[in-house]
């Protein structure tokens, strides 16, 4: 790594309090670039519009998403835009390039009649685990909340008197998340019966393994995996696809589709838009705009279907 690199992660993690993951991410977008313009037998200095077009040709050739290039722009010009401001570089050649253009995907919603199908389905499971799976599957929809801000909610997150949980969002913003009386019952049954047996089996794995390796949380998690430990986004997908192969109900069930399906419902019932912003934690309003388009999607479909003189032939 080289030593404006080293310094410019350093800066986000420590002065403006980026995540660890995010850190990773622009770390991994540098990586990629130095490795190129090394080869090509280019210093970080001589970097031109030429070289950086040439750059965002061979992604795109080796199947990298223009997603993904808008994304590795967006890291290096900053990182250059921070050797300017230090000194390293006199300019930044990243502020004359535009993204490549990426279709627009929007994002895919369950009906209201498959997650109440879901729901049913989970409820019948009789193992040991069906009463947190049900408790997870219920916060997700009912509270819309992302699947890193699920496995990071402590006990004390949650409030089942107020019916809100605390949640820690992206860039550490904290907001409050109502839910449901029905997912408050939901997650009162886990949390008075099942939770107390992984909460020992936890409680037991922690004195075991080296203090380096506990947790670091002042309080004990609010979901487990199996082995009584904390839950993580890998486990969590994994427990989502066990549910559908318990259940036989098969719909790509996956944080993100119950996610779009709790803003997807809330839009299509009269909900304020600014609100669901705040709800999903959104810096944007036009990450939420999206949801507009989904919802006359449905609109549309529906009036295609139904309508007696707008049917097709």
């Amino acid at each position: 790594m080289i030593k404006p690199e080293k310094e410019f992660l350093d800066h986000l993690l420590l002065v403006r309090k980026y995540s660890p993951k995010t850190v990773t991410s622009y770390q991994e977008d540098i990586d990629k670039f130095c490795e190129y313009i090394f080869n090509e037998g280019v210093l970080i200095e001589q970097v031109d519009v030429i070289c950086i077009r040439n750059f965002l040709t061979n992604e795109l050739a080796s199947g990298i998403s223009k997603r993904s290039c808008k994304r590795r722009l967006s890291s290096l010009r900053h990182f250059y835009k921070y050797m300017v401001n230090v000194g390293y570089i006199t300019d930044n050649p990243f502020i004359f390039m535009s993204a490549p253009k990426q279709e627009i995907r929007y994002p895919h919603a369950l009906y209201k009649e498959q997650i109440q199908e879901i729901f049913s389905k989970n409820a019948e499971r009789v193992d040991e685990l069906k009463d947190r799976d049900q408790a997870i599957l219920y916060l997700l929809y009912y509270s819309g909340i992302r699947a890193s801000e699920l496995v990071g909610l402590d006990i004390q997150s949650v409030s089942l008197r107020e019916r809100n949980i605390r949640v820690l969002g992206k860039g550490n913003k904290e907001r409050i998340v109502p839910f449901s009386s029905e997912c408050q019952k939901v997650l009162k049954n886990y949390i008075d019966n099942e939770r107390k047996v992984l909460l020992i089996k936890y409680l037991d794995n922690q004195k075991r393994i080296d203090p380096e390796k506990r947790d670091k949380s002042l309080f004990p998690p609010l979901f487990f995996n199996a082995q009584g430990n904390r839950l993580t986004t890998r486990g969590l997908e994994y427990i989502l696809d066990s549910i559908e192969e318990k259940t036989g109900t098969f719909v790509g069930l996956h944080p993100h589709i119950l996610r779009h399906s709790f803003a997807t419902h809330l839009l299509e019932n009269g909900a304020d838009l600014r609100v669901i912003q705040e709800l999903l934690g959104h810096e944007s309003i036009n990450a939420t705009q999206v949801y507009t388009h989904v919802t006359e999607e449905a609109m549309k479909e529906t009036y295609l279907n139904t309508h007696p003189r707008a049917k097709k032939k």
